[in-house]
């Protein structure tokens, strides 16, 4: 069962979320990158910033040990330091992409090979522009990426609950994907199981909407009930009281790329689980517990 699942896709996840005192850069990074790239489950680890050039190093190290294929995410940069890749004000809109060119040179130093960002804030007034803004935004990251051999991604989010951004819906997310795919034809949307019931989409609108767009999966689970203590973008585990992903939509997603194409007969993409221990909940717990909802979808396929 395990080897079927790895014969049809490479499973990663995303070590700042996982550990999430790891999110701002700094904490046991180095040490928790370990234990990850020690679980051969793993075939992919996707970190963010790692502010002590030291633990960046030896971060390097690892994964140039591990074999595993490593992405960058920065939506962490850009949301703790409050970062509009899509404002309408030209300074600060250049800030923001300075700052993602810096993170491009840091992605490549740790031998990733995808680099993922999110948009900024949603705005109902001057939309269009804000989405022309963020498409000349991503156009000039994705030429600081394509000369450190980067693919650039950008990840869909929710547009009226918890983080309220531009992108959005996967319709604009695809809009925005075939303007940036003219110049770099790698360029592709991120897709997270985690997001789509805050994004009110079904995956198969979803991936209607994104069609010939999505380039890299995630899978989690989210919140909708208001006044929960995990309401909202906070993924917890599959199968938390009042959440709303578990093994059954797990199985129906799984379905839903194999429909798509994602997945299938001589592919191997990856699919990377973005899951957070709430308080009082272990890393690796919550870890484990997510490998067993993936086994147990793939066996009902």
């Amino acid at each position: 069962m395990r080897d079927a699942l790895h014969a049809a896709m490479k499973v990663g996840i995303v070590h700042f979320m996982a550990y999430p005192e790891c999110l701002r850069g700094e904490g046991p990074v180095v040490e928790t990158v370990r234990r990850i790239l020690e679980d051969d489950f793993f075939g992919a680890i996707e970190v963010t910033q790692v502010k002590d050039p030291a633990a960046r190093e030896a971060v390097a190290r690892l994964c140039a040990q591990s074999h595993v294929q490593v992405g960058y995410g920065a939506q962490p940069v850009l949301l703790t330091e409050k970062l509009n890749l899509n404002s309408l004000d030209a300074a600060e809109r250049k800030r923001a992409v300075e700052r993602m060119k810096a993170c491009v040179d840091e992605a490549a130093t740790l031998g990733a090979t995808a680099f993922a960002v999110l948009s900024g804030p949603n705005v109902r007034d001057r939309r269009e522009e804000a989405m022309q803004r963020l498409t000349d935004s991503l156009l000039e990251i994705g030429d600081a990426c394509a000369a450190k051999g980067l693919q650039l991604l950008l990840e869909t989010f929710d547009f009226d609950i918890d983080k309220k951004c531009l992108i959005g819906p996967s319709r604009d997310g695809a809009k925005v994907s075939r303007a940036v795919r003219k110049r770099h034809k790698d360029f592709g949307l991120l897709l997270d199981l985690s997001h789509l019931p805050l994004q009110h989409e079904t995956p198969k609108q979803a991936f209607a909407a994104a069609k010939g767009q999505i380039a890299h999966i995630h899978i989690g689970n989210c919140v909708l009930q208001a006044g929960h203590p995990a309401y909202g973008d906070q993924h917890p585990r599959f199968g938390l009281p009042g959440g709303e992903n578990d093994v059954r939509e797990l199985v129906a997603f799984l379905k839903e790329l194999f429909a798509i194409g994602y997945l299938g007969k001589g592919k191997r993409p990856l699919v990377a689980f973005e899951v957070k221990p709430q308080p009082g909940e272990s890393s690796e717990a919550v870890l484990t517990g997510s490998k067993r909802a993936l086994l147990d979808a793939w066996t009902r396929l």
